[in-house]
């Protein structure tokens, strides 16, 4: 698997191909052919939220399908980033990361053209193919491609487009399907499509890493424990809970997360170390990344389609009036990084899954007949600035005691059970939904929405407790150890690894960028 020392060292384990002799790319061209395709796919994991009433009415979907529009997408893509990236360094990066493009274009015009809503559920799961291939290995191909002094403003650039790809994803969706059609949104990927091949050629340069063996064993093992997983949760509501498909499905997904536990502890190279969770604070981490994402993004879901079904706005007016929320972490992550030396980051992940805990719990006390957007302001910024003050520490934490050589395992675990979430939180808070009398009509809309977002509350107090439990910003183990091997009291600002602190950029999306090996 690839390592971050990989990815941003321009000394790969294997020779990479030298650019063309006598051509210098510049590091404003090796950004934008990086992050195109990367925006493109950080764009399509939200651009349909806007959409979905729409493609509802033309394609007479129920409400399980509509989660499935989502979770297609999500769920491929968690599944196989760990696992294209890995084989990106053994074939090639560059040659791995146009494939992802073009599959994911292939993909964005099948959903373009499909006429049912099995076509289309089919189709972005293919796309979620292709944005596992994207999104690691531009990250890889960037770092590659610039000089080493100015990797951390190009790396911090990228982050920076990351994020803003996750916060337009429902104002362009809305502003698409208003001014063509549902359809728009995905023909929209092909010109962006065509505009990055010939950037990537030109641009990045082709690179491997180290040639480790795949594991697919353990790849089916998790995924199919998901897929049956979120599965069973979709459909227990109209299935009913106790019936044959709901349980057996429930119960095979249960088994397979056991054979995946067992396989990782055996494997020789295993998808998912699980060796690194022996760490209490990278364990912590993934727990708030997993919990916390599930009960937001589950309440974006639902809370972007009661603005149009509900209030009445069009999809363009829903997607703007979300973004006090989805844009509020691109402007709170960056401070939020910048103060986790200062205040330690256990003081900021309370601080900021607290917010979000009570932005729902508000959401849910306003939420009846006939309130007004602008008295659900106030808590749609407050889950912002929450989200905001999450997505660095949590970044950071997750490093934090891990060797360099596990940081990209590390980095990719954490985002890969952070799309789970995603995944998780739509099924369970919409399964809430309609377990409490809930329908995709004004009427049936309102009285259902608050029992969910409730649920959602609670998945991020889940998440409040793991925060309490992280290392104080100076463990007192870590201290003695430091002073034993000679090192400088208080080292590691922020937990009691070996390690030193670990500078990242996080992206809005909570991606984190570590750059311990490029500063």
């Amino acid at each position: 698997m690839t390592t971050l020392s990989d990815q941003l060292d321009p000394r790969p384990s294997e020779p990479a191909a030298a650019p063309p002799p006598g051509r210098s790319v510049p590091v404003w061209l090796a950004i934008v052919a990086a992050s195109v395709p990367m925006f493109m796919a950080t764009l399509d994991n939200l651009v349909m939220t806007s959409a979905l009433p729409v493609i509802r009415a033309d394609l007479d979907a129920t409400v399980g399908q509509l989660q499935w529009f989502m979770n297609a997408y999500t769920l491929a893509f968690a599944t196989l980033m760990l696992s294209l990236s890995t084989l990106g360094d053994r074939l090639g990066r560059r040659r791995i990361f146009l494939w992802g493009i073009a599959v994911f274009t292939a993909a964005s015009i099948a959903s373009a053209l499909s006429t049912t809503p099995e076509m289309l559920i089919a189709s972005r799961a293919i796309q979620g193919i292709g944005a596992a291939a994207i999104m690691p290995l531009s990250l890889t191909l960037l770092a590659g491609a610039v000089p080493v002094a100015k990797r951390a403003l190009a790396i911090g650039v990228w982050g920076g487009v990351s994020g803003l790809g996750v916060a337009l994803g429902p104002v362009v969706g809305g502003a698409v399907v208003d001014g063509v059609s549902w359809q728009a949104v995905f023909w929209l990927n092909v010109p962006v499509a065509a505009l990055a091949v010939p950037l990537v050629l030109y641009a990045l340069r082709e690179s491997t890493g180290r040639r480790q063996p795949l594991d697919p064993m353990g790849v089916l093992f998790a995924g199919g424990a998901v897929f049956l997983g979120v599965w069973g949760i979709v459909h227990g509501n109209d299935d009913g809970w106790t019936s044959m498909s709901v349980l057996g499905s429930l119960v095979a997904a249960a088994v397979l997360l056991a054979a995946f536990l067992v396989r990782e502890s055996r494997a020789e190279f295993p998808v998912m170390p699980l060796r690194l969770f022996r760490s209490r604070q990278f364990s912590l981490a993934n727990v708030i990344a997993l919990t916390f994402t599930l009960g937001m993004m589950g309440a974006v879901f639902l809370l972007s389609q009661y603005l149009q079904i509900v209030s009445g706005y069009s999809p363009f007016a829903a997607g703007l009036r979300t973004l006090p929320w989805t844009a509020a972490p691109m402007v709170v992550a960056p401070i939020a990084g910048l103060l986790a030396p200062r205040v330690g980051l256990r003081a900021l992940l309370v601080s900021g899954l607290v917010l979000q805990g009570l932005s729902l719990v508000w959401m849910a006390g306003l939420i009846e007949p006939g309130v007004q957007y602008s008295s659900l302001v106030p808590a749609f910024v407050m889950a912002g600035v929450g989200m905001g003050l999450t997505f660095a520490p949590n970044a950071t934490a997750v490093l934090a005691d891990m060797k360099e050589a596990d940081h990209a395992t590390a980095s990719s675990i954490n985002s890969t059970l952070r799309e789970i979430g995603v995944a998780l939180g739509i099924a369970i808070l919409t399964a809430v939904f309609l377990g409490a009398g809930g329908g995709l009509t004004p009427t049936g809309y309102t009285d259902a929405l608050a029992p969910a977002l409730y649920v959602g509350a609670g998945f991020v107090a889940v998440a409040v407790a793991a925060a309490a439990l992280m290392p104080p910003r100076r463990a007192a183990q870590g201290e003695p150890r430091r002073a034993a091997q000679g090192e400088p009291q208080g080292a590691g600002e922020w937990g009691d690894a070996d390690q030193p602190s670990v500078t990242t950029v996080p992206s809005a999306s909570g991606r984190v960028i570590d750059h311990s090996v490029i500063d």
